[in-house]
């Protein structure tokens, strides 16, 4: 991890972005102090995502029915505060 003065990081954006496309980190500081993080993004796909909701499907699969409850009772909540709403 390499640590960055602020007005270094400003002069040399464009390197920065370099490293983290590489897997690198880098922190920024000002002061002595740390302020950000650069570096690579997460990835992710849609089959982590369609795993992820399949499984918990399987874990609660009648949850379907009580989520739809939920949001409409809280609908009808917000609605009973809402002068606007006929």
């Amino acid at each position: 991890m390499k640590l960055v003065s602020a007005s270094e990081a400003s002069r040399n954006f464009a390197d920065l972005l370099s490293r983290a496309e590489r897997g690198e980190t880098v922190v920024i500081t000002r002061g002595g102090r740390r302020l950000a993080v650069i570096g690579p993004a997460p990835v992710a796909n849609g089959a982590q995502i369609r795993a992820a909701l399949s499984g918990w499907r399987e874990r609660y699969p009648d949850d379907d029915a009580s989520f739809e409850t939920d949001v409409l009772g809280v609908r009808d909540l917000l609605r009973a505060d809402d002068p606007w709403h006929e």
